[in-house]
């Protein structure tokens, strides 16, 4: 159970950045696509933390 704590908390601080970004992105004619970007970017990187991180706690092959 305390794998999960990490990936969780990790979670929240992303979603906190997510609706930062889209709250305090400046009016103009390319809003949307910038926070497209942003939100796009710090999904990205949530996930390959998030599958590098299980990977290390439940490796698919295991020393002997």
């Amino acid at each position: 159970m305390a794998s999960v704590i990490p990936v969780i908390f990790i979670l929240a601080v992303v979603l906190g950045l997510i609706a930062c970004g889209y709250l305090f992105v400046p009016k103009g004619p390319h809003q949307t696509t910038i926070r497209t970007a942003i939100m796009l970017t710090l999904a990205s990187c949530y996930l390959m933390w998030m599958v590098t991180y299980m990977a290390q706690l439940h490796p698919l092959i295991s020393k002997s």
